[in-house]
Parts: structure tokens; sequence; C-alpha cells
């Protein structure tokens, strides 16, 4: 079941009336309402896989409360200890396992040695990068101090399941979120109509958008040997574009879902394609997933490394950004991607230009040089992508490779006015809007006519643009 399908539509409006019209004085019967709908909503899938996520949200809700009732240190370390090794052990055995696999036997091969090893047949569950790291950021903010476990059994296992970002995010803390379960929620109209203009915003996002550019992709990475460098630059521009409007739409839909039920999700996306610099950019994209490798991983080891002075941080940075990599697939594309945006920040790190603020001053000169560095870090981050897209790295070196060609400065094949005119457009209004939460966020226009004209406008588009086929997102698979 995904957000752009009929039976998604249906589901919600019975999981809407119910929340809000039987259960709306109990918040304890809402509560389980969500994670009833939740567990349904999870099974449309696959119902075996349930029993997984179910276990998991068991394991680290004992876990959580013997954590913090145990008085000796040594206790709650072998404690969380065995819970990250769960949560990790598991999410190893469904992702990677067969990478690993794979990679021993490749590697034996090349010394002429034949391993019988041969790969599982593991099918890889729906969202367990997610609900993983909810998990774990569970247990470690716990130990840590930061937050107290919750004794409510349905409040916890409704946090590990939320149906709305269940499936790719975001990844909401735990002290974040399950604060906002354990009040009362009233309808809030004005919240509700923002979540209404947030959903609507995704759909166009990746019906019109990232479903467009996703034929042009496949296309042109499917048979990249016979196009020019130019239509090979083209189809990376096409897929950075698909990318970033299918997630960000996902979010956009999950948090405007959220919205609609009385909640606030972790904003993921904030307009990265206006970011200046890969630092800043990689602080717009996928938010919850950078500022949870942040807390979690880059800063510990920052931390432990600080006596190294600039070879530790760098040290801190590139285990961040492979380890960001992996989260994504068990491909050595993904490693090679995360290292190499890692890679980006040590020139940064190096001049000591990390972190420091550019001057803002308002003139002609500042905003040609704003849009130069807009510019370049979009170019920077799109050739990156090749990487994720590619299904190997020996495509991807060659795909880089037939990049740099005289061909690059001739017509490329598979260029459509129409869309790259529909791409313009997204991201001009995304330019406009980029100060608010989200693009459609347009309350403010106090003429009602032009603000239903603009979603009329979106919604007219999306029905004769919009690729109704019910394409599932490109996050799913992580």
């Amino acid at each position: 079941m995904i957000f752009n399908s009929n039976e998604f539509v249906l589901f919600f409006i019975l999981f809407f009336l119910l929340y809000w019209f039987i259960f709306k004085s109990r918040v304890k019967f809402q509560n389980l309402l969500i994670l009833a709908g939740s567990y349904v909503f999870y099974s449309w899938w696959d119902w075996r896989f349930l029993f997984i996520l179910a276990g998991s949200s068991l394991i680290n809700y004992i876990l959580g409360i013997l954590i913090d009732k145990m008085e000796s240190e040594k206790k709650k370390i072998y404690l969380l200890f065995a819970g990250l090794v769960a949560g990790i052990a598991s999410l190893f055995f469904f992702k990677y396992c067969n990478f690993f696999i794979d990679t021993l036997v490749n590697s034996f091969a090349a010394f002429h040695i034949k391993l019988n090893i041969h790969p599982l047949k593991i099918i890889l569950p729906l969202g367990i990068s997610f609900y993983t790291f909810r998990s774990l950021s569970y247990l470690l903010d716990i130990k840590s101090g930061k937050i107290k476990p919750t004794t409510d059994a349905i409040v916890f296992f409704s946090y590990m399941s939320f149906f709305p970002s269940l499936i790719s995010g975001p990844i909401d803390k735990a002290r974040s979120f399950i604060p906002q379960l354990e009040k009362r929620r009233v309808f809030d109209y004005n919240l509700a109509a923002d979540g209404m203009r947030q959903i609507l915003w995704g759909l166009f996002k990746k019906v019109v958008i990232a479903d467009n550019c996703d034929s042009l992709t496949n296309i042109i990475f499917d048979n990249y040997h016979s196009y020019s460098a130019s239509t090979l630059v083209l189809g990376a521009f096409y897929f950075t574009i698909q990318i970033y409007a299918d997630f960000s739409g996902y979010s956009d839909m999950a948090i405007g879902i959220a919205k609609l039920l009385g909640f606030n999700l972790t904003k993921n996306f904030d307009f990265p394609f206006f970011a200046q610099s890969i630092p800043e950019f990689w602080r717009k994209w996928h938010i919850s997933l950078t500022s949870w490798m942040t807390e979690y991983v880059y800063t510990p080891i920052s931390i432990s490394l600080r006596d190294y002075g600039k070879t530790g941080a760098i040290t801190a940075i590139l285990v961040n950004f492979v380890l960001i990599g992996m989260w994504h697939g068990a491909n050595w594309t993904f490693i090679l991607f995360g290292l190499l945006n890692g890679l980006f920040f040590v020139p940064l790190i190096i001049s000591g230009s990390i972190g420091k603020k550019k001057k803002t001053e308002k003139n002609a000169w500042k905003t040609i040089l704003k849009l130069k560095n807009i510019v370049l870090t979009f170019i920077i981050f799109m050739l990156s992508t090749i990487l994720f897209r590619a299904n190997n790295v020996s495509q991807a070196i060659d795909y880089y490779h037939r990049i740099i060609s005289v061909s690059l400065f001739v017509w490329p094949k598979n260029f459509s006015t129409t869309k790259l005119l529909l791409i313009f457009v997204f991201l001009l209004i995304e330019w406009v809007q980029q100060k608010r939460d989200h693009a459609l966020q347009i309350e403010n226009i106090k003429i009602s006519w032009v603000r239903y004209g603009v979603y009329y406008s979106i919604i007219a588009i999306i029905i004769m643009m919009g690729h109704f086929s019910q394409s599932s997102f490109i996050y799913f698979k992580f």
C-alpha cells in the first residue's frame, strides 16, 4: 500500500473517520488505532515481516525499561550493547548478508580460488533501515539520560510503526515523537489544512516530476553506452531531480498525513538544491538521517579523535559518510557515493572554512556569486548521483569515462522541452518558497481566488501530466 494508490486513499479515509469521530475522546484508543492501522498498512505488503517489526519493538521496549532501572553502569552498558547488536544484526542479515557473501567470493575469485558459498534467498523487509534507527536512538538516548523510557507498550509500539513514516521516514527520535503520542490530541484545522497542502505538493512532486523523469532516466542509464556525453549528463540531471522529487515528495506526504492526525514530524528536506556548498547541502538533504548520523556517529568519533586535529576530523567525516552510503544499500556504489561526498568536505576542513557563514551583503555581485555556488554545488552532487544510480562500480566508471568526450558539446537526445520546462517551473516555485516549510505553504496569500487558483492549477497538472501506475518510491528499497 503506497500513498499514491487507491487502496491507501480508502484506508486513510476510514482511519481518519475512526480517529477523529469515534476515538477522539480517549488518547489510548487513538494510539491503539494508530498501532492497529500501522500493522494493517505494513501487512498489506507482506504480513510475514510484521513479526520482525513487532519483535524489534518488543525487544527494545523491554530493554529500554531495564536499562533505566539498572543501577550498575556496567549492566546498563551490557543491556545497551545487547540492544545495539540485536538491531544491527537484524539489519546486517536482511540488508548486507548477501553483499558480504558476494564480496568474499569475488575477492577469492581474484586469486583463482573458488568458494562454494552462494547468496541466500532473502527479501529485504520494507522500512527496516528506518525503524531500526528509531530503536537504536531510543536506547542510546535512555542510556545517555536524554529521555526516560515509556512504560506504555502501545505508545512505544506505535512510535516504532507509525504508518506515515514507517516505510521511508522521516526518522523521528523518541524524544520528539513519543511525547506527542502521550498527550491528548485535538483536531487543529490550520494544521490539517497545511497538511493537505503539503500532501498535494508531495503528490505533485512524485507523480508529475519524479515519475516523468523516471522513464527518461531509465532509458539513458540502461543504454548509456549508445548515447553522447551530453545525453549522459542530461540523464544524470534527470535522475538528480527524480530522486529529490521522489523522496522529498514521500516526506511531504508523510508529514502532511501526520499533520491531519495532529502530529508534527521532523522536517526532512529544506530545499537542498539552493545550498551554496556541499556541507550546507547535507544539512538540507534527508535531514533526519544526517542529523541522526551526526549525533550518534560523527560527534562521538570526532570527540574521541579530537587530539589528532584535522586528521581526526577528516577521519570522522569520512567514516560518517561511508556509513551514510552503506545505509542506502548493499552495493559498493553506495559506499563510494558516501565516500565521495565525504571527500568533498576534506578541502574545507583543511582550509578551516567548514562551518563558517558566508557574508550576505545584498548587491548584484553577491547575487552572482550565490548563484554560482548554487549551480556548482548542484553539479557536484549531480555527478555523485551517477554512483547512486549505477548498477555496479564498473558501470559507474564507464559512465564517467564516457562523459569526458567531445560529444559533450553536441545536442543531447531525449531532450524534452516540456519536461525541462516543468522542472524549471517546479524549481522556480521552490526557489520562491525556500523560506517556508514547504513550497505550497501559501496561506498568507489573503486573496482567496489566487490561493485556490494555485491549488486547482496543481491538481489540473497532476491529472493531465501525472503518472498513475502506482509506482513505488525509490527509498522503499532502502
